[in-house]
């Protein structure tokens, strides 16, 4: 279940800035797969499938990362993949000239919230574990509501805090070390979501124990 009542709620307690975000991603980069690859990997096979069932081939992915996404997705889906890390895309670039994707057109250091892209350039577009890293995120659904086809979707992937119960509590406790861990643990769905957003939206619970939720809009 998710709550939409209300309009958006104002931003998380810490604020994260672009150089921040950088720089706990450089850390992270070489460490990345083996400890938040295995436990995002249910919610971003399921992302992914549901990019491969949407209609139209052309693909952007926003927090690509790593690359652990890229083997996923199906041969006719030509993918664009933006990150905020170059570290980070340095080892996603290898793993697709690795495997050999050629549907994976290019991987590009670019600010998800201002790309360089053209209005309606791809049909589908897919943010893994991102919305609650960028300093704004009502500015990234916006971004991608422009360069998203009219009729296409728009999928989220990420971690979203519980309205209530201890678990929030402890997201709430570990908000002030958002610099630190280069994400905000006390990011809610109404951070990122209007209302009418959520009301037309479909919101999925992932494994490990609804740890992440997979949001589905339609663009408009």
């Amino acid at each position: 279940m998710h709550d939409v009542s209300g309009a958006a709620l104002e931003g998380p307690r810490a604020k994260l800035d672009a150089d921040t975000i950088r720089t706990a991603y450089s850390r992270y980069a070489k460490s990345y797969d083996s400890w938040f690859g295995w436990i995002s990997q249910p919610a971003r096979k399921a992302a992914v499938e549901a990019v491969n069932n949407a209609p139209g081939n052309a693909v952007l992915e926003v927090g690509v990362g790593t690359g652990l996404a890229l083997p996923l997705y199906m041969p006719q889906k030509r993918i664009t993949g933006i990150d905020l890390s170059g570290a980070m895309l340095n080892i996603g670039r290898a793993r697709a000239a690795g495997l050999g994707l050629h549907n994976v057109e290019s991987l590009l250091e670019m600010d998800a919230q201002a790309t360089s892209f053209a209005d309606d350039s791809f049909d589908v577009a897919v943010a893994m574990f991102v919305a609650s890293v960028v300093p704004d995120p009502h500015a990234l659904v916006k971004e991608l509501r422009r360069v998203v086809k009219p009729g296409g979707k728009i999928l989220f992937v990420n971690h979203f805090a519980r309205e209530s119960g201890p678990i929030w509590w402890v997201e709430r406790a570990m908000a002030g070390a958002s610099g630190m861990l280069g994400w905000h643990p006390d990011f809610r769905l109404g951070h990122m979501f209007t209302s009418a957003d959520l009301t037309a939206a479909t919101v999925r619970n992932m494994p490990p124990l609804g740890l992440f939720r997979l949001v589905e809009l339609l663009n408009h």
